[in-house]
């Protein structure tokens, strides 16, 4: 099932009064704003609201009719490498809106949501009511007074068609919490299974728009400190994981780490013991050369194998040894709640 909701900003003066709303049906909308912003900040912060109001019905899919190439193109395309970058762009500035952003792909984990184009102003029945409140939103900010945020999201309330099965793969089913389930992990490679056979990877899965998931290990880098994130997050993959020697040519000689548990680990205790975390996803990694040939790497995991969502800020040391950037050193801390 589907929730389809159109979004977007107004900016008056841009930058001046902004507003932005999201919109589904007369009865489901909301809109907001402030005294001064961009109109990229609106339709950016319309998306953001729209993913927030709609977690409580996480397990259907959204359908998001947006005028902004900008966000489009910032959520599908461009968000991946900025992460890698430490949140900049290929110039090494800045990413703007970055917090809205790094909000946005936060609230895209775990769900199934698509992006699809509309223009603006073309007489799009929904994205015309969008903008007429997103609008109204500005205008009340211009003239000192709140603006009229609507009846917001019910659970079940969104509309709800059967999703074409060209245009997107059913969200994952999260596993069901019982008392005989497999303790959580404590550690990134601290996962108590029997080592498996080497098995074929998997077949490549549609992405939804927010690539949360690892990358595959094998994609190309564009520089060195892209090299060194796509190393870490391999180590997440079921691929690396579930083959020890794989992992093995990833881990400096004298590898150590110190588990989210307290625990030392040394790498040939870390290799005994390697296996696949389901349910794990790593987000707002940060990349730091801290010389030519050391890079510490700063992220969060989230694992939501057990039931409940468990995060861990975990920090890496990557040097470089022969040749290669190998892991030095690992460490996770549990996340205050």
């Amino acid at each position: 099932m589907t929730i389809t909701a159109a979004a977007d900003g107004s900016a008056l003066g841009n930058p001046g009064p902004a507003g932005w709303a999201w919109y589904i049906d007369e009865d489901t909308w909301r809109a907001g704003g402030w005294p001064h912003g961009t109109n990229n900040m609106g339709e950016l912060k319309a998306v953001l609201d729209l993913l927030e109001a709609t977690a409580v019905d996480a397990d259907q899919h959204l359908h998001i009719l947006c005028d902004s190439q900008y966000v489009i193109n910032s959520v599908t395309k461009w968000m991946p490498g900025w992460k890698r970058k430490g949140w900049r762009k290929k110039d090494g500035k800045p990413v703007m809106n970055v917090e809205l952003l790094q909000s946005i792909d936060r609230a895209l984990a775990g769900r199934s949501v698509e992006f699809e184009w509309v223009k603006g102003h073309a007489g799009h029945a929904m994205n015309e009511a969008a903008d007429r409140r997103a609008n109204a939103a500005a205008t009340a900010f211009s003239k000192g007074r709140d603006p009229e945020v609507g009846p917001g999201y019910r659970a079940g309330s969104g509309a709800s068609v059967p999703v074409p099965a060209s245009r997107t793969a059913p969200p994952a089913s999260a596993p069901a919490a019982s008392a005989s389930a497999a303790p959580e992990p404590e550690d990134l490679f601290a996962y108590f299974a029997p080592e498996p056979e080497p098995a074929p990877a998997p077949a490549a899965a549609p992405r939804r728009a927010s690539a949360a998931s690892a990358p595959t290990p094998i994609a190309p880098a564009t520089s060195e400190l892209d090299e060194v994130t796509q190393r870490e997050l391999a180590l997440l993959t079921d691929l690396v994981r579930a083959q020890p020697s794989r992992a093995a040519q990833l881990l400096h000689p004298d590898f150590t780490e110190i588990g989210a548990s307290g625990r030392a680990w040394t790498r040939e205790e870390i290799l005994a013991s390697l296996g696949p975390v389901p349910g794990t996803t790593a987000s707002d990694l940060i990349a730091d050369a801290l010389a030519p040939d050391v890079v510490l790497v700063r992220y969060r995991t989230e694992d939501r194998s057990g039931g409940a969502v468990r995060t861990v800020l975990r920090s890496s040391v990557w040097v470089r040894h022969q040749g290669q950037w190998l892991l030095r050193h690992h460490q996770g801390t549990p996340a205050r709640p």
